[in-house]
């Protein structure tokens, strides 16, 4: 999505970054994983059709997609590919209704599951849906085997809304009534948003990303 091609997201665990060409050789590397094809719903495709996708994502105007890396690692100067955690969509669905959004969140790493990365990362795509793009509603499908991530979502105020058995998936949804605009604010209060070119070029030129 055009809108958060230059932006940057800096919160307490972690940083979200447009998702560019240079982070797609590790991407392509997770999505080899059986385990993320399956808690994903996705089908292994090549490194070729994972760049196409790349371009694709950035200039659709229904995906919005960030890279989520490790704040820590970044802080210190190390490649953004070495920082790599997973990624956060939201994706537009609906045509007639432009105020709901399908929101993803991968945290691909194992060593960075379980401690609350997840959780910061969705508050902050939540907020940054919320106040740039005018969501009304979050939905997220599940599938059930996946507990961990419904549990979380479940912690979050979403609720089960349906169950599909044929597709063994749960779908959630978050009605964004201003108690709940509030809630997220709150929560994200902390989050920093940059120009993400800038931010680039204040770093080491070793440690950046070649955005040619």
């Amino acid at each position: 999505m055009r809108i958060n091609e230059d932006t940057l997201l800096q919160g307490h665990r972690a940083v979200l970054v447009p998702y560019t060409p240079a982070h797609v050789p590790r991407y392509h590397e997770w999505m080899q994983s059986e385990e993320l094809q399956r808690l994903t719903a996705s089908e292994p495709l090549s490194l070729e059709q994972e760049y196409d996708m790349c371009t694709s994502w950035r200039q659709d105007a229904d995906k919005c997609t960030f890279i989520v890396l490790e704040r820590e690692q970044w802080d210190a100067g190390a490649q953004e590919e070495q920082c790599m955690m997973g990624d956060v969509n939201l994706f537009l669905t609906d045509p007639g209704d432009p105020s709901l959004a399908e929101l993803e969140v991968m945290i691909a790493e194992p060593r960075f599951r379980g401690k609350g990365v997840g959780t910061e990362v969705v508050c902050i795509m939540m907020s940054y849906g919320i106040s740039k793009l005018g969501i009304k509603k979050f939905q997220v499908k599940i599938g059930l085997e996946n507990q961990i991530s419904i549990n979380m979502f479940k912690k979050l105020h979403f609720s089960e809304v349906s169950v599909c058995k044929v597709f063994q998936e749960v779908t959630l949804e978050l009605q964004v009534e201003p108690a709940v605009q509030t809630w997220i604010q709150d929560r994200t209060s902390h989050v920093q948003e940059r120009d993400y070119r800038e931010s680039c070029k204040r770093r080491k030129p070793e440690h950046g990303l070649d955005q040619d």
